[in-house]
């Protein structure tokens, strides 16, 4: 056999909005980086642009990376602009991201990509609940051009299946995985003291969160109800902190909120930080006041920190926090309702412990990063035999017609 004969390692491209500092991405960078280098190559897509920031945290060598630059509203220069980029990649496996990214199905069937996927890893703040109807009358005019919409929580799978009506067999949950080595707990971590120790005073009660500054993520919710826990505990209030980890368009609005209020020295916003893992070891209690969600990854590398969890129901929340066992759960946009929560743990460290080392065994038995690569790795292979085993079947009736003819 010659070097020529020897088939091509095969090529998923991942369509993105913008590939930038956030959840999905992180987690779309540790599956580039572990999926196996003989089974798939990647290279990703990006409908806007991206941060080189952040592509810096792609490891694997030979990983493309594309910005279109596309323009707001319809754009139809961007359809052109991917289908020629398509066509020159050649990838056997087109994969797109949320509803930015769903109705570029069509360029990508033209472009003759032979496997089409969609994830719904989350909903836009306009759109809640699900329940808009342009959108979901794209998800349904798109759904033809999928050979599988996935969900990252089983919330979303069930809404996708019973309002967008995608059939079970073309949809399956893949759950978000975490790096239980890099996310553990303080003893015995590497790189256990972090800012979070040297910044904050050992007898400080500190809560943190991690996660993309934008709207449907609702950190001024989450200040909103640190000011009524000083409120509410004012005996505790001289060693509250809040730390608010991450980057995004609402920062500089965020700084200029706690600035008003008079709390610089108690909260900090650093922006995007590298050292996550070292800087959850150093808070006390873990907070996720989300709008809307999919599976958060923030909130399982907090678990798999050992920290109880705070958060709202919504979304895939609720299948990660166990209300009562690993943390608690509160109303979407209840400031008051978060500060009640926090101030439970607040004034029962022990219960907060508790809560966290049963959070780290769920997230050792249910979201192990080596599950997630391997899943999303055998959704490429079983589509891909699929899509194989169609075309020769096609082929064969097509032959066997002409045998006919003749």
């Amino acid at each position: 056999m010659t070097q020529s004969d020897v088939p091509a390692v095969p090529l998923v491209v991942h369509l993105i909005y913008r590939f930038d500092c956030g959840g999905m991405e992180t987690l779309l960078v540790e599956r580039i980086n572990r999926m196996p280098a003989a089974s798939y190559r990647h290279a990703v897509i990006c409908l806007s642009d991206y941060s080189p920031a952040f592509a810096q945290k792609i490891t694997r060598p030979g990983v493309g990376l594309h910005a279109l630059h596309k323009r707001p509203g319809l754009s139809p220069a961007t359809h052109l602009h991917l289908w020629r980029l398509l066509r020159r990649l050649r990838p056997a496996v087109f994969h797109s991201y949320n509803l930015s990214a769903i109705e570029y199905a069509p360029v990508a069937l033209l472009a003759g990509v032979p496997v089409r996927v969609n994830g719904a890893h989350g909903r836009e703040l306009g759109d809640l609940d699900g329940s808009n109807r342009k959108h979901n009358f794209l998800r349904r005019l798109m759904r033809p051009f999928y050979h599988c919409c996935y969900a990252n929580s089983a919330a979303m799978l069930a809404w996708s299946r019973e309002v967008i009506g995608v059939r079970p067999a073309r949809s399956r949950l893949l759950a978000n995985g975490i790096d239980t080595e890099r996310f553990q707990p303080a003893a015995g971590a590497v790189g256990a003291t972090g800012e979070i120790t040297r910044r904050f005073a050992a007898d400080c009660i500190v809560i943190g969160t991690v996660g993309r500054i934008q709207d449907i993520k609702d950190h001024c919710g989450l200040l909103a109800a640190f000011m009524l826990l000083r409120q509410r505990a004012p005996a505790l209030a001289p060693r509250l902190r809040l730390a608010i980890v991450g980057d995004g368009p609402l920062l500089a609005t965020l700084r200029g909120r706690v600035d008003a209020a008079g709390l610089a020295d108690v909260v900090w916003l650093p922006g995007a930080r590298g050292d996550v893992p070292a800087l959850l070891r150093g808070f006390d209690l873990f907070a996720i006041s989300s709008l809307a969600e999919g599976t958060p990854g923030a909130a399982l590398e907090a678990m798999a920190c050992g920290l109880a969890v705070v958060g709202t129901r919504v979304g895939g929340i609720p299948e990660v926090v166990e209300e009562g066992v690993t943390g608690t759960l509160v109303p979407a946009g209840d400031p008051l309702a978060m500060a009640a929560a926090l101030q439970r743990y607040a004034l029962a460290p022990d219960l907060a412990a508790g809560h966290g080392a049963a959070g780290r065994e769920r997230v050792l038995r249910h979201y192990s990063m080596g599950a997630m690569v391997s899943a999303y790795q055998q959704l490429y292979d079983q589509l891909r035999h699929v899509e194989a085993d169609v075309v020769a079947d096609a082929a064969g009736k097509k032959k066997g017609i002409e045998s006919c003819a003749e």
